[in-house]
């Protein structure tokens, strides 16, 4: 079974997410800005979800994990939770 490693960053608002998606694209840390402004339990670890397997998470991220380009910034991607960045920067 594939294996990824990936960090995100979640907010609540669309609007959040396309602010602190613009300050990554200026180069600002991942992992601070996931420490500051994530409302996700990840966000303590600077957004670092770990390794995941596909089905853990809900579904469109799990796209994103799975499918789309390494260590390319993803989102926002909207989930019942709330809006996500996604960054994945391993996968097997």
């Amino acid at each position: 079974m594939p294996m990824a490693m990936a960090k995100h960053i979640l907010l609540k608002t669309e609007a959040e997410a396309l602010k602190i998606k613009a300050l990554l694209d200026k180069g600002e840390a991942f992992d601070k800005l996931a420490k500051k402004h994530s409302i996700c339990p990840s966000g303590k670890k600077g957004g670092d979800l770990g390794e995941v397997r596909p089905g853990q998470m809900v579904g469109a991220i799990d796209q994103v994990i799975f499918k789309k380009p390494l260590k390319v910034i993803h989102g926002p991607i909207k989930s019942r939770f709330g809006y996500h960045l996604v960054q994945v920067y391993y996968r097997d």
